[in-house]
């Protein structure tokens, strides 16, 4: 009776033991399904669309559907699988994903940025356009004989010093606008100023771009960008069809909730046209369109605008004032290029327009190199000097105080003056240029830091 009490004693210990242990097990297993995301498998790591680069989308697009097609498989091991395909796409492009709140930052809308539409590739164009720009000859035979001709042959040799992160992109590849809405507004930037041909009409290595306005439009938006024309000198430029032309993009853009409006002194909101070259045309034609009296007068019409002339040479300021402009920009990233791209005349200048009702708006720009289309321009070229030029001419804007700073370039490539994402890239036949030490983003970040900087300083300004 003694042996038999002992073995069911131990029989009911072992039993209790043993149901204890499978509450345990059970109780861990509920444990880990209630940590595990509902999506783990195919949840958004933080800050993925921030990527601009298509082939990472691609690349990630790819990776999921293959993931979606595999057999219910292990949901931990597909979650490391996604994570790997990430970071091994963010270290091939050399491009790490910054933080949103960092790379959205709020844009600046007195900081207006130069940007261009006029690249192409075959994938989007059929062929290549602007990446294939050809060597220019000077103008003396006997200089031009010293140098190369041709034209480049992307995508391994393009017409620039320097190699983007979004490669020999297209300009109509709706992938690249949004990297570039991106880029612009991580810069704190908030006027891009479009360069624009009238329909039909193209600058001589390009196609016409004026279908492409609104899907920039409509990506500017979307980032809180506004965008504003640099009207280009095309053909025939004059009084009567700037009045038409001006017209036409009032017309047809001028109700998208990205047109860019700026609010006067007086109260007044009104569309700003910048326009290159525009010392070609004599101050009296001019004077038809921008003066009261003028015979093409757009004055106090539904038509009206700020329209801001290129000054170059010293003498343009009168001949600006003389026209009814309502201001001037320098455009030119090469200090002591031009009188007007000089830093040391920017008091000046800012001088005369206050005492004019002008406004002033000083270029910047990060530094400035053509030698891969214009070989023999080295003297102009202007070493970045890994981000100190860039800050020179912004501290050099500041001191003068202006309402507005415009930036050349959010992308002009062939004249090296691109803020725009750049990587090292190495050819057989070229080394490019690269923003080394720092990232491919630098430019961005400096722009950024001083966009504070001038809002910080304006309130000063007003108070």
């Amino acid at each position: 009776i003694l042996n038999y009490d002992i073995m069911a004693r131990f029989r009911r210990r072992t039993c209790i033991i043993l149901l204890l242990f499978i509450l345990f097990i059970c109780s861990i297993m509920m444990a880990l399904k209630t940590l595990r995301p509902d999506r783990a498998g195919f949840g958004d790591p933080f800050g993925l669309g921030l990527l601009p680069e298509l082939q990472q989308r691609t690349v990630l697009l790819d990776s999921k559907q293959n993931l979606l097609n595999r057999a219910q498989g292990d949901t931990v091991t597909r979650v490391s699988n996604l994570h790997s395909i990430v970071v091994n796409t963010m270290k091939a492009s050399m491009s790490p994903v910054k933080k949103l709140e960092e790379e959205l930052s709020s844009p600046n809308y007195n900081f207006h940025i130069f940007y261009y539409t006029w690249y192409g590739n075959p994938q989007f164009d059929g062929k290549y356009i602007h990446w294939n720009h050809p060597l220019l000859p000077h103008w003396d035979p006997k200089i031009a004989n010293n140098y190369p001709k041709g034209r480049h042959n992307p995508p391994e040799d393009i017409g620039a010093n320097f190699y983007p992160e979004l490669g020999s992109y297209s300009s109509k590849d709706p992938t690249v606008v949004e990297a570039h809405m991106k880029q612009m507004r991580a810069a704190s930037t908030g006027v891009i100023v479009l360069s624009w041909y009238p329909p039909g009409m193209a600058d001589e290595n390009g196609e016409p771009t004026d279908d492409l306005v609104p899907v920039v439009l409509d990506y500017a938006h979307k980032y809180n960008l506004k965008v504003t024309f640099h009207i280009e000198p095309y053909k025939d430029r004059d009084d009567r069809s700037m009045y038409h032309n001006v017209k036409y993009i009032i017309d047809k853009y001028g109700s998208h909730p990205a047109f860019y409006r700026h609010k006067t002194s007086t109260g007044r909101l009104l569309p700003m046209f910048y326009v290159y070259d525009s010392y070609v045309t004599i101050p009296e034609i001019w004077a038809n369109l921008l003066t009261v009296s003028g015979s093409q007068s757009i004055r106090n019409t539904p038509y009206d605008a700020l329209f801001i002339a290129l000054l170059v040479e010293e003498k343009h300021k009168h001949d600006i004032h003389r026209s009814g402009f309502d201001g001037m920009y320098t455009y030119f990233a090469t200090n002591g290029f031009s009188y007007g791209s000089s830093h040391h005349n920017w008091a000046s200048l800012k001088a005369f327009c206050d005492s004019n009702n002008l406004m002033f708006i000083p270029s910047v720009g990060p530094g400035y190199i053509d030698t891969s289309i214009r070989p023999w321009n080295n003297h102009n070229t202007r070493n970045r000097v890994n981000g100190k030029y860039y800050e020179t001419a912004f501290s050099a804007a500041l001191l003068v105080r202006p309402e507005i700073i415009s930036i050349t370039s959010f992308n002009e490539w062939h004249e090296g003056t691109q803020i725009e994402k750049a990587v090292p890239k190495r050819t057989a036949q070229v080394v490019y240029l690269d923003y080394k030490p720092h990232k491919p983003n630098v430019y961005l970040e400096l722009t950024q830091k001083w966009s504070e900087k001038y809002r910080k300083e304006q309130e000063q300004w007003l108070m």
